[in-house]
């Protein structure tokens, strides 16, 4: 699930990713295009629900592709994105549009 906040301030818009509480993991990380794909760069924190969340500024008028990265090994994507593309992994990756 995505959660967009735009800023008055500037041209950004301030998103919040979530899982879903059915991914059962012990870390999750949010990769994609925002983050060079870097598996450490934005851990998400776990939330009471089940859940894990982070939250990225990311500059207006352009899609990023992101996946989640659970416990090192398990990728999964966000089916309340905005839209998925094909990825050379023979899967789909997210996309995310602000």
């Amino acid at each position: 699930m995505l959660k967009k906040q735009y800023l008055k301030s500037r041209s950004a818009c301030k998103v919040t990713f979530y899982t879903s509480p059915e991914l059962e993991a012990e870390k999750v990380v949010l990769v994609g295009e925002f983050n060079q794909w870097a598996p450490d760069a934005t851990p998400m924190k776990p939330l009471k629900d089940g859940r894990f969340k982070a939250t990225v500024e990311l500059p207006k008028d352009k899609t990023y592709q992101f996946r989640y990265l659970a416990d090192d090994s398990e990728w999964h994507n966000d089916w309340g994105a905005d839209q998925y593309v094909p990825n050379p992994f023979c899967g789909d990756n997210s996309v995310v549009e602000v």
